[in-house]
């Protein structure tokens, strides 16, 4: 019995490749700058507010550097993973945001809790789009506009 797709849209099996090296290299080396940026914050601001703040910074960075480098450059294959996974992955902490979530409940504190984790989800939601939004402003203002 055949299949109900035409053949143009059958999964096609790809050849396995070999892992690339400078991918995980650069995803590490940048993994190790974020989380250290983030651990200076935590340091300066300890809480709670301090976790909002990261993860809030790092979503605004997170719309910049999309729209950057989707629409306004052509990066090299490695800046995405190097800046957005690496640096912006591991400055962002939304482990850290469970675990702050936690200590509010234990703290009888559950409202306060939900509100937290709630917040912070749109809060970052809301960034990451204000970031693009500013990217495509100044890029407007500086006559680049979008591709």
């Amino acid at each position: 019995m055949g299949s109900a797709f035409p053949a143009e849209l059958q999964p096609q099996s790809k050849p396995r490749t070999r892992a690339a090296w400078d991918v995980y290299a650069v995803v590490s080396v940048g993994g190790t700058l974020g989380s250290l940026l983030r651990y200076g914050a935590s340091l300066a601001w300890p809480g709670p507010l301090s976790t909002l703040l990261v993860n809030v910074i790092g979503c605004v960075a997170i719309g910049v550097l999309m729209h950057v480098i989707t629409e306004l450059v052509v990066a090299h294959r490695l800046v995405r993973p190097f800046l957005g996974v690496g640096v912006l992955g591991g400055f962002t902490t939304f482990s850290t945001y469970v675990v702050d979530a936690l200590h509010l409940v234990l703290d009888h504190q559950p409202a306060l809790a939900l509100a937290y984790l709630v917040g912070t989800v749109l809060s970052c939601l809301l960034a990451v789009l204000v970031g693009v939004l500013a990217a495509r402003s100044v890029a407007r203002l500086f006559g680049r506009g979008d591709r």
